[in-house]
């Protein structure tokens, strides 16, 4: 995709330089870095284009942009530049407003799905058939929430119990995907593809009887 260069956004090393006299300290030569700005020139750029009238009000001069854009460049560090421009486009289909740090930190860590709202969450960790891991979750975070919080709990106490522990391991991991941490997608359980000899009918009965003994049914 080509950059948006629009005038007054791009983000140069001379303009994150802090007035400290410190200038040859300055992080230039980091590749990821570099990347990161480069993306966040783009950025700058889509929310100009998008929102002008508010864009133009909220960053009236060139120092408050430079400010704007060394902020969002910190806060935003957890994340590569492909996931910085996603949330990008997400905001604009999005919000009506231009985004707080804020917003963009959930825009970026929501992937494609977005992350669902904790009740959602919670119901759709509960209602999941087994095996867990095979599912199709909205997003990894609802499965690794049921995970912490433990399946069996979840299954075997009401919701007026299981609901607050739920929520309190989701909004954790939610932090950690604000963050910029990558959760791991679910360990798929590989099914039995062999599935033997099937059982005569004598063995059939066999079975079932030694299973009615050990049930006492």
């Amino acid at each position: 995709m080509a950059s948006h260069k629009i005038p007054g956004t791009q983000l140069t090393s001379a303009q994150e330089t802090h007035q400290s006299g410190t200038s040859s300290q300055t992080q230039t030569g980091n590749p990821e870095l570099e990347a990161r700005k480069r993306a966040l020139n783009e950025v700058f750029g889509l929310l100009k284009l998008s929102y002008h009238n508010q864009f133009n009000s909220a960053f009236q001069d060139v120092q408050t942009l430079n400010h704007a854009k060394r902020l969002w460049l910190e806060s935003l560090s957890g994340f590569t530049p492909e996931q910085i421009l996603a949330g990008a486009k997400r905001a604009i289909k999005q919000c009506e407003y231009l985004p707080t740090v804020h917003r963009m930190l959930q825009l970026c860590a929501e992937g494609e799905g977005g992350l669902p709202e904790v009740r959602a969450a919670y119901r759709e960790a509960c209602n999941a058939p087994s095996p867990k891991a095979n599912q199709k979750w909205s997003h990894p975070a609802v499965y690794h929430a049921g995970r912490a919080a433990d399946w069996f709990f979840l299954a075997n106490n009401p919701e007026s119990s299981a609901f607050p522990v739920f929520a309190a391991h989701y909004k954790k991991i939610c932090e950690r995907l604000m963050a910029g941490e990558q959760l791991p997608a679910p360990e798929q359980v590989q099914l039995e593809h062999n599935q033997g000899k099937p059982l005569s009918k004598s063995e059939n009965a066999k079975k079932l009887a030694e299973l009615r003994a050990q049930l006492k049914i």
